[in-house]
């Protein structure tokens, strides 16, 4: 069956399908009608000059075929595979979507999180959310894990409304609200100690507190449990180096977390916080910004534990941090933790950590997550071993391997195409033309010479 060109049909099946819509009047044809078509079943073959597959390898020409939600077929030209429908991106490479393990998407960027508190609603963050979730989504990263937002449950809100297909934005694992212990990093009351926000109830302090916090957040719908443990670089209380929670707290923690069927992320700048999480049973460590030599080791003796640092949130602070509205003493601890941060990664490296890609998106413009790439590419990692972090490595340390992270029959068509070769320059991943999630297109920037 040769491809055919497809005759106009409407896209427009929701709200969301009309702004996708007119996002990308003026793209190539070819690819607007292909939403529709791929929801009918029909066979659309997607090619470009090469592609890499998420799991290491370069295949050049490359081609895609979708059908309905999920890839059918996978291979290294398009002679041995066919479509009803042709969507070719020419001089481009394809990817699978991109995958950020450490994200904040709702609430205003530019408002710190104890402002946010004091002077913005719940229903604020979670339509900044909304905006913020298509940002992202345009940007190529078909799936996040958040982290955390300000306001408690708007990230479980946001994504049920993504999952119902109100609004577009990407696959979501959503953290529901903080476990923080009084005057750590997620302490609330911290502006003041006559302010209280009733509305925010993410302190435990203690193994029984600890228990019930994460009881109560997946009660309320989170995905995964996240802890504070140590202080944080963008928070008032106890300093980032500073390990927050004590082992046995911890420890129930992910004992409670598990118990769900679920994993347990661990905000961990400093040394002995880093070690003490890694004990627990923690998914991830994340930032690590202080790991040690006894704390990789801990790493590459661990079969379920994962180091995913946030690196370009450290160059971003400290040279626009007043324009993001973060104030002065916590800028001043972003610049001391950048100290350790690159350094820690490269030495990650050297020791063949399996290591996960997260940004912090955020605290800096959503959209620019991508820049995270340049950074670690810089300090030594290999250009395909950071897509491969980015994809296929970060969908298994979220559990979701058998559907997302890699270009192969059978899992979701979550693609996205970069002009040129990204192996060749890697910041060409912050320029991306082409998205597609779950067979469904929303951005479809023309092709040069088309």
């Amino acid at each position: 069956m040769s491809p055919r060109r497809p005759s106009h049909r409407s896209l427009v099946r929701t709200l969301s399908d009309f702004v996708v819509a007119f996002l990308l009047l003026g793209a190539l044809t070819v690819a607007l009608p292909a939403a529709a078509a791929a929801q009918d079943q029909d066979h659309v073959l997607i090619r470009a000059a090469r592609m890499i597959d998420g799991k290491g390898n370069l295949i050049e020409p490359g081609a895609v075929v979708v059908a309905g939600h999920r890839i059918v077929a996978v291979g290294a030209d398009d002679a041995t595979l066919s479509g009803d429908i042709l969507v070719d991106l020419g001089d481009a490479t394809i990817l699978p979507g991109l995958i950020d393990l450490h994200t904040h998407l709702t609430d205003k960027v530019g408002t710190h999180w104890e402002e946010v508190l004091i002077t913005t609603t719940p229903a604020q963050a979670a339509l900044y959310g909304a905006a913020n979730a298509l940002t992202t989504l345009r940007a190529g990263f078909t799936t996040v894990r958040d982290m955390g937002p300000t306001w408690s449950y708007t990230d479980v809100d946001l994504r049920d409304a993504i999952n119902a297909g109100v609004i577009p934005g990407p696959r979501m694992q959503v953290a529901g609200n903080y476990v923080s212990a009084t005057g750590g990093a997620g302490d609330a009351r911290q502006f003041s100690i006559y302010v209280d926000v009733p509305t925010v109830r993410n302190l435990a302090d203690g193994v029984d507190a600890v228990r019930a916090a994460v009881r109560t957040n997946h009660k309320n719908g989170a995905d995964f449990t996240k802890i504070l443990a140590t202080g944080a670089v963008l928070s008032q209380g106890l300093p980032p180096g500073a390990q927050q929670y004590s082992d046995e707290e911890l420890a129930v923690a992910v004992e409670e977390t598990n118990r769900w069927g679920r994993f347990t992320a661990a905000h961990a700048h400093g040394t002995e916080g880093i070690k003490a999480a890694i004990r627990a049973g923690v998914r991830t460590v994340d930032h690590g910004s202080m790991l040690d030599d006894e704390a990789i080791a801990m790493l590459q003796e661990s079969d379920h534990t994962y180091y995913v640092p946030t690196l370009y949130v450290g160059v971003i602070v400290p040279r626009d941090g007043a324009a993001l509205g973060i104030p002065e003493p916590l800028i001043q601890r972003s610049i001391e933790m950048m100290r350790y941060r690159n350094t820690t990664f490269r030495r990650a490296l050297d020791a063949g950590l399996t290591i996960g890609f997260g940004t912090d998106a955020g605290v800096f413009e959503h959209g620019h997550n991508a820049r995270e790439f340049q950074i670690r590419v810089e300090i030594g990692e290999s250009e395909m071993d950071a897509i491969t972090s980015a994809t296929s490595v970060s969908a298994m340390i979220m559990g979701w391997e058998e559907d997302v992270g890699s270009l192969e029959a059978g899992k979701y068509a979550d693609i996205i195409a970069v002009p040129g070769n990204p192996l060749d320059d890697i910041t060409a991943l912050e320029r991306v033309m082409w998205v597609m999630k779950g067979g469904e297109i929303y951005r479809a920037d023309p092709v040069e010479g088309r």
